[in-house]
């Protein structure tokens, strides 16, 4: 995702509990599963590997307990985080130039993998090699459309990164309103008005026009959305696209899962995706109509200083909202559905090896790749003070001490999601934009044209007439 700058918002969660990090010996005790002998981590003792990543929350963790990697390997790992679209140049330019500055690799789906997949090792190199560590539970225990989304480009065997983080849309509501309200609301809509399984768009703007129209003090208005001509907007456009069964491209979930070179014409002229669009233009015109100004941060900070009653948004903001004035009003759920689904955008990443590497320091990075995703590690990031993301692999969910975490009181707030994020990385719940190589250029071609339509300048049918001829230009259809 082009500067997730939302993440910065996280480092500041709060509230969580200590950990009192794992010692050399257990951890290796933990991730030793299946491996012939201790003499495996110490492989590439002496080594120095460098890990470019985006800044986010779960690299701040892992960069403040390196010192038990270092305890279990002998290896320093030394780690340069950046916004995303710096990140992209400098990888570009390794890979251009055949070096490897960077031995661990933040591989965007869209912006890094897609176009560079070919200058990341294929990790079936390691997992297939019986003097190497495993990866503990096997690859396996990754949320499997996560594994497909962030390690995999057009086929299914092989693979060039493991999950690493898994920013997610939610529908975040205000649960003491609809609490408060919901016999007066179900009176007056003709509904439940708490989200379900069954809650439905066009409920949802009924819903946000209820609150517009003034009959909670609470709030000024019913939803925000994270309409900035900018990434954002393309993210929340994307969920409505999705549900009314529209798409960029044809084979739209295979494309998002596994990605494509050729992706050709583009869909948004289909009487779905035109639907989609006429739909997302009716409910901005009842949204705060700050949504037009703000990201996925501007829209979260919005809705914690009491501006609206709820939104599309990701995830991991749960971490801060649980830390401030609304702990405890807070309520998750999938994004509602459309005539054919309910779709939940995914924004995750994983991190992968750089093929330019020598021998020794892609052992050594593939030693860094099974810590720094292990189970004992996510669980690590969940409890960090400074900062850890949202656990990829269904055994961290398992965990007796997460599962009790998943309901308040709760010391791992992003936990109190779990289970809606368990339905929303689901194959027909995760929402996938198209991961090829041109994926920068047609985002912005997305949200360029959904802002003129926003601003009143193009109809629904215009602005996706004008995106199609737009995409297809630069995917070469």
């Amino acid at each position: 995702m082009t500067q997730f700058k939302r993440r910065d918002i996280l480092k500041g969660m709060g509230g969580l509990a200590g950990l009192s990090l794992m010692g050399a010996g257990s951890l290796r005790t933990a991730l030793a599963q299946g491996m012939a002998s201790d003499e495996a981590w110490k492989q590439a003792s002496g080594t120095t590997i460098q890990f470019i990543s985006e800044n986010t929350p779960p690299t701040t963790a892992i960069a403040a307990n390196l010192a038990s990697f270092q305890e279990l390997t002998g290896i320093t790992v030394n780690i340069t985080e950046m916004q995303l679209g710096a990140l992209v140049q400098k990888v570009a330019l390794d890979f251009g130039a055949g070096r490897s500055s960077f031995d661990v690799i933040y591989a965007d789906p869209y912006q890094v993998l897609a176009p560079y997949h070919r200058g990341l090792v294929d990790l079936n190199t390691f997992i297939n090699d019986d003097q190497q560590p495993v990866v503990p539970k096997g690859i396996e225990d990754f949320i499997p459309s996560q594994l497909a989304a962030a390690g995999r480009f057009e086929n299914e065997e092989s693979l060039y990164a493991l999950p690493y983080d898994c920013p997610t849309m939610i529908w975040i509501y205000r649960h003491d309103l609809f609490e408060k309200y919901h016999d007066q609301m179900q009176q007056d809509l003709g509904f439940d008005p708490m989200p379900s399984d069954s809650t439905t768009w066009e409920q949802y703007y009924q819903i946000a026009k209820w609150f517009s129209d003034g009959n909670a003090p609470e709030v000024k208005y019913g939803t925000g959305h994270m309409a900035q001509q900018y990434d954002s907007l393309m993210c929340d456009f994307s969920n409505v696209l999705f549900a009314y069964g529209g798409s960029y491209f044809a084979n739209g979930q295979k494309v998002g899962l596994l990605g494509t070179d050729s992706p050709g014409s583009c869909r948004l002229t289909s009487d779905a995706s035109l639907e989609a669009a006429s739909f997302y233009q009716k409910l901005l015109k009842i949204a705060h109509p700050g949504s037009t100004s703000w990201d996925w941060t501007g829209v979260a900070n919005a809705f914690q200083n009491g501006e609206f009653a709820m939104m599309p948004e990701f995830h991991e903001f749960a971490g801060s909202l649980e830390s401030s004035d609304l702990q405890g009003k807070v309520g998750y759920a999938p994004l509602p559905k459309g005539p054919v689904r309910s779709a939940n955008l995914w924004g995750g990443t994983g991190i992968g090896i750089n093929a330019n590497a020598s021998a020794e320091k892609q052992k050594a990075a593939w030693l860094f790749l099974v810590w720094a995703t292990s189970p004992q590690t996510q669980l690590m990031g969940l409890k960090s003070k400074v900062g850890g993301g949202t656990p990829t692999r269904q055994s961290v969910y398992d965990m007796p001490e997460v599962k009790a975490a998943s309901t308040p009181p709760t010391d791992m707030p992003n936990m109190l999601t779990a289970d809606t994020m368990l339905t929303a990385w689901q194959d027909d719940y995760i929402g996938l934009r198209p991961k090829i190589a041109q994926w920068n250029e047609v985002d912005t071609v997305i949200f360029t044209e959904l802002s003129k339509m926003l601003a009143g300048q193009m109809s629904a049918e215009e602005t996706m007439q004008s995106a199609k001829q737009r995409i297809d230009r630069i995917v070469g259809a």
